[in-house]
């Protein structure tokens, strides 16, 4: 949940697994985190303040990253969107891009590029 001062990051992840330790990552680097296991989930959920980013895995059960993303802006929202997955191809990687995310991960990541890349989104840069 959010804390007083702190920065919120939306986590879409359906492994449990990676997205708590993302949480953990974060949560180090004083972000506060609200943690989704769907797009669907997050999408029907509100955040309280507008957040830093949006992390999401690409593949999920049901609607994937990319349709969140595709969906996000389609609702008027702006926040930058970073995609990370397992399963990475050429053309999702291109489509991502094309899209709009302000980043592409592939898993294993270091914790230190996932962090990057928020600065980065939360700067405006855009990505390589």
């Amino acid at each position: 949940m959010t804390g007083r001062g702190r920065q919120v990051i939306l986590v879409v992840e359906d492994d449990d697994s990676m997205r708590e330790a993302i949480e953990t990552l974060l949560g180090a680097a004083g972000f506060s985190t609200m943690l989704y296991g769907s797009a669907e989930a997050m999408l029907t959920e509100e955040p309280i303040e507008l957040p830093l980013c949006i992390i999401s895995d690409l593949k999920l059960p049901a609607m994937s990253g990319l349709d969140l993303l595709i969906e996000l802006r389609r609702r008027g929202r702006q926040e930058p969107v970073i995609l990370i997955t397992a399963y990475d191809t050429v053309s999702s990687r291109r489509e991502a891009q094309r899209r709009g995310a302000a980043a592409y991960l592939t898993k294993p990541f270091p914790g230190a590029e996932l962090l990057t890349a928020i600065h980065n989104a939360s700067s405006g840069a855009r990505p390589q």
